[in-house]
């Protein structure tokens, strides 16, 4: 029997999981509003915040999954990408109870999370992907198309060249005026709104990779020519707004999704994941396109598509059973080189 304790401090959110033999006992996540009054996540503020949660936060972990801590196997700990501030928090704990616990410690790449947040189990019965499969990774700072090989092997078949879907979606409510994280507010608003109301730009980029700042820009110059007319044209415009930003970024992330696939017959399994993956119209438009033509499709609930330990953990457990461990001087990092 192996026992993972998860923990995740890439951004703003300080997370714990314990997972048993694949299977989930506990995600804790406690999240970080301070950042709301500055329109985004400050370093400094997110990193201090981190210190206050995290023992907090691991002790409620291994109490819901009625375990000690002397029964915990191993320590799986994200090593980036994100910001460093915050990693550093979650590492240095991870090594510290690492050393005092006599057990190993296991690095997980924040973004190799989210792919394989599909086999977090709740339970024995839970249906998990068959490798090979496609994943469509979809965050505030990432959009990847890539195929899963296993849990240690993944190809990247494109990737953003510029800003991410997460980021676009942000950017542009916080143009309107939307509270900070964007993301839901434009998710809320889209479903009262008309998509086809307003057009924005489209990039035309090669192979399968993604671009997004095209669309940041057209429709940043859409809402200030239209306020130059009329000055409360966004508060009378929110929700079809909100919609026509929703569909073309979605269109966008289908075109690239639809070409991947053709060029990978091979491959008959879709999954999504990252946090822009919690958006309805995504996942209603990721099933749609799965359903015609004839894929398996994997949608996380949305607990496992924003930043959680569970998907720190199961990646970690994937890791120790084949005992690949870290050692105590592994340094987290901001970046990841692809």
């Amino acid at each position: 029997m192996s026992i993972i304790l998860g923990i995740e401090s890439s951004c703003d959110d300080t997370s714990a999981a314990i997972i048993r033999d694949g299977v989930l006992l506990s995600n804790v996540i406690a999240s970080q509003s301070v950042h709301e009054a500055y329109g985004g996540v400050v370093p400094e503020l997110a990193s201090r915040a981190h210190q206050q949660n995290i023992v907090p936060v691991v002790s409620e972990a291994i109490n819901r999954a009625g375990i000690s801590k002397t029964d915990i196997s191993a320590i799986a700990f994200t090593a980036g990408p994100g910001l460093i501030g915050s990693l550093l928090v979650g590492t240095q704990f991870a090594k510290g109870l690492s050393t005092a616990l006599g057990i190993p410690l296991v690095c997980v790449n924040h973004l190799h999370g989210h792919v394989l947040a599909h086999f977090i189990k709740e339970d024995p019965s839970t249906e998990v992907p068959e490798f090979p499969y496609m994943c469509l990774l979809v965050s505030g700072g990432n959009s990847q198309i890539i195929i899963v090989d296993d849990y240690n092997r993944m190809r990247i078949l494109g990737q953003t060249i510029d800003d991410a879907a997460g980021e676009a979606f942000d950017k542009c409510a916080k143009v309107m005026g939307l509270p900070y994280p964007g993301g839901p507010h434009i998710d809320r608003l889209a479903a009262e709104g008309d998509p086809l109301r307003f057009r924005f730009s489209k990039p035309h980029i090669p192979g399968f990779d993604y671009s997004f700042s095209g669309l940041k820009t057209s429709f940043l110059y859409t809402l200030r020519d239209a306020i130059a007319v009329e000055p409360d044209f966004i508060e009378k415009n929110k929700a079809d707004l909100a919609a026509s930003l929703q569909k073309t970024i979605i269109d966008i992330l289908l075109d690239k999704l639809a070409k991947a696939v053709d060029a990978h017959p091979e491959i008959r399994q879709l999954a999504i994941g990252g946090g822009v993956s919690a958006n309805s119209g995504v996942r209603a438009a990721v099933a749609d396109f799965c359903a015609a033509r004839g894929l398996r499709a994997f949608i996380p609930k949305r607990v496992f598509t924003t930043d959680n330990a569970a998907m720190v953990a199961i990646a970690g457990w994937f890791k120790y059973n084949d005992r690949q461990f870290c050692e105590l001087d592994v340094a987290p990092f901001a970046r990841v080189e692809v």
